[in-house]
């Protein structure tokens, strides 16, 4: 495989597991500053990937190239300039904030005058200096997960991973991260998250990748992947499931396709003003019916099923 200005690329990457090929033969590239995300449901190949990625678990086949580095023959190396947050909160919680970010430049190498130079910068950045002196068992989920990301960035990363980089935190909390995350690709860091937030995904993505089983099923921008898969508007309709067939005879020449779920019927078309005009002087006793714009949420359960995978 050449070297292009991807900093990332992965050609033929593979992981089999006994008779599990838990990643099949998959091929992508990211480019610098910007933000790559995997999607896929549970058990799709996302965090081996990344694992695979930062060193973690080793390939069956295939090769990663990181800032030009075969993860395979440069181990060390590529650690060096890869930023790590895992889904698991690994804080030591027997420290305060800062020495949990000292005690982890040591790994790095750091003197002490770098490491609390670089430690005190992360801080400021992350918004934690009143915290800075207080043990992190008494921090809020969104404070602790600000810190295991400015923990990831101590050596100063050209790349951070994010496995799930906002999960169980509330919404002003998640709105906090994405806005460093932002701040760190326009600081020219490349990003790499898997998120089951498909709001996330539009908010931090430039380009995304959705697996399944193993394989990358469709890639492309948020948007791209939208327009190609789902219609831009999607109208959707709650009521007796009886008056299903009506309505999809009064509108199948003003929408692109549908959708029959359990609880509602999704009807997708360019522009849904005709079909949400049709449907109201039909003058049905419906639940709710609603127009919006098409989501990566609607690409997602599209491309991999709605069934409940565990």
């Amino acid at each position: 495989m050449t070297s292009t200005t991807s900093i990332i690329k992965a050609q033929g990457l593979t992981k089999i597991y006994g008779d599990l090929r838990a990643v099949n033969n998959i091929d992508f590239q990211i480019e610098p500053g910007t933000c790559y995300g995997l999607l896929g449901p549970n058990g799709a190949g996302k965090t081996t990937v990344m694992r695979m990625i930062y060193c973690a678990t080793p390939l069956s086949s295939g090769q990663i190239l990181v800032n030009d580095l075969d993860v395979m023959e440069n181990m060390s190396a590529v650690k060096r300039n890869i930023g790590v947050v895992t889904q698991d909160d690994s804080l030591d919680y027997d420290l305060n904030v800062i020495n949990n970010l000292l005690v982890y430049a040591r790994y790095y190498d750091l003197n002490r005058d770098q490491a609390v130079q670089r430690a005190e910068e992360l801080i400021e950045f992350f918004q934690l200096g009143e915290k800075r002196l207080v043990n992190v068992r008494t921090l809020s989920g969104g404070m602790k997960r600000r810190l295991q990301i400015a923990r990831a960035l101590i050596n100063k990363p050209n790349v951070l991973i994010l496995d799930e980089p906002s999960t169980g935190l509330d919404p002003q909390a998640r709105h906090h991260v994405w806005a460093k995350c932002h701040e760190l690709i326009e600081q020219g860091v490349t990003l790499l998250l898997t998120t089951h937030y498909m709001d996330e995904a539009e908010q931090l993505c430039d380009r995304l990748a959705v697996m399944d089983r193993g394989n990358i099923i469709t890639e492309g921008s948020p948007w791209e992947l939208i327009k190609s898969e789902v219609s831009p508007q999607v109208v959707e309709v709650r009521g007796d499931g009886k008056y299903r067939d009506s309505i999809l005879l009064a509108v199948k020449n003003q929408i692109d396709f549908h959708e029959a779920l359990s609880d509602r019927l999704l009807l997708y078309a360019a522009d849904v003003n005709p079909v949400h005009a049709q449907i109201q002087e039909m003058n049905l006793p419906l639940k709710t019916l609603l127009s919006r714009r098409s989501s990566l949420e609607d690409v997602f359960l599209k491309l991999t099923g709605r069934e409940l995978i565990d």
